[in-house]
C-alpha cells in the first residue's frame, strides 16, 4: 500500500514566474521528504469558446503545445534544483482548480504560486490558490514570488497557528516535521480576542495558555531537535500570525478552527493569512 511518504507532491505549472517559484519550493520539499514530484499543467479553454452541441470542435493543439513546453522547462528546472528527484508530468483539460483538487485526493501536498497566468494564459492563479485552500483534500502550499523581499530565508523559524482544532493539530504536525527537516525552530501562536465573552483577561490568558500546552503536548519528546517559542497573547489570531510571519520562513495554519467540520471551507483566520502572508504558507485540509 502507498504510504504518505510516497504520495507525490503535486505542483500546478502555468509558465508564469509564480509557478516557477512554486516549483523550486516544491522540489526542495520533495527532496527533503524523499517524495515523488508530479507537475501538472491544465489547458482550460478560453471563456469565449462555444462548446454547444452544434459548435465546431475547438483546436486545442496550440494550448497543448504550450503546456508541453512549460512542463519540459519545469522538469529541467526541478531536476537542476534537486538532484535525484522522481519527476512525472501531465497535461489536463479541465480548469486548473478542478484538476488540482482531483489530484489532491492522492497527494502528499499541492503546491501553487500565489499569483500566476492561470490555465496557459487564462485567468489568474490567485483564484486557483484560494479555491484549493477551500476545497483540496490534502495540505496546500501557496508560494509568493521572490519580490516579497528577504522574508522566508532559511534559518528563520516556522510559525504555526495553534487553536485546539483538528485541522490545527495537523498544522502542528506538519510544522514540526518541516522544522525538523529544515533544522529550524517553531513559533507557536495562540491568540484570543478582547471581544471574547468568556471571563476576565487573566482567565482568558490562562485558559489560552493551557489550550496551547495541551495542543503541543508530547512534541518536545517527538521532536527534541526543534526549539519552540510560545506566543500566547490577547490579539486577533490572523493579525498576530501575520506579524510573526514577517520574521519567519514558513507559516502553517489549519483551513478552519474550533467548531469547524469536515465539509467546511476556509475559515476567517486561514483566509486572512492566505491573502496576507509574505512567506510560503501551508494550509492544512481534512482528508476524506
Amino acid at each position: 500500500m502507498t504510504t504518505r511518504t510516497r504520495l507525490p507532491i503535486v505542483v500546478g505549472i502555468d509558465g508564469s514566474s509564480g509557478s516557477m517559484e512554486a516549483l523550486r519550493w516544491a522540489a526542495s520539499a520533495a527532496a527533503r521528504c524523499r517524495a515523488p514530484l508530479h507537475l501538472v499543467c491544465a489547458i482550460d479553454l478560453p471563456g469565449d469558446v462555444d462548446l454547444g452541441p452544434t459548435a465546431p470542435a475547438y483546436d486545442d493543439h496550440a494550448l497543448r503545445a504550450d503546456a508541453a513546453t512549460f512542463l519540459s522547462t519545469a522538469r529541467d528546472l526541478a531536476g537542476r534544483h534537486a538532484d535525484g528527484l522522481e519527476i512525472t508530468c501531465s497535461v489536463a483539460d479541465p480548469r486548473p482548480e478542478t484538476v488540482l483538487i482531483g489530484y489532491s485526493k492522492d497527494a502528499r501536498m499541492i503546491v501553487v504560486g500565489a499569483r500566476g497566468l492561470g490555465a496557459v494564459g487564462h485567468g489568474i492563479l490567485g483564484s486557483v490558490s484560494t479555491s484549493l485552500a477551500r476545497h483540496a483534500h490534502c495540505p496546500v502550499a501557496v508560494i509568493p514570488t521572490s519580490d516579497t523581499g528577504p522574508a522566508g530565508l532559511p534559518g528563520r523559524p516556522i510559525v504555526v497557528g495553534v487553536d485546539g482544532s483538528a485541522c490545527g493539530a495537523e498544522a502542528i504536525e506538519i510544522a514540526f516535521d518541516e522544522a525538523s527537516r529544515r533544522a529550524a525552530g517553531i513559533v507557536a501562536v495562540t491568540a484570543w480576542s478582547e471581544l471574547s465573552p468568556h471571563g476576565s483577561r487573566a482567565a482568558m490568558q490562562a485558559r489560552t495558555r493551557t489550550l496551547q500546552a495541551q495542543s503541543l503536548a508530547g512534541r518536545a519528546e517527538w521532536y527534541p531537535d526543534v526549539p519552540v517559542t510560545h506566543v500566547v497573547v490577547e490579539d486577533r489570531p490572523a493579525r498576530r500570525i501575520l506579524d510573526e510571519a514577517d520574521r519567519a520562513q514558513l507559516v502553517v495554519v489549519g483551513s478552519h478552527g474550533r467548531g469547524g467540520f469536515a465539509g467546511m471551507t476556509l475559515g476567517s483566520v486561514g483566509q486572512a493569512v492566505l491573502h496576507g502572508a509574505p512567506v510560503p504558507l501551508i494550509v492544512t485540509r481534512p482528508r476524506d
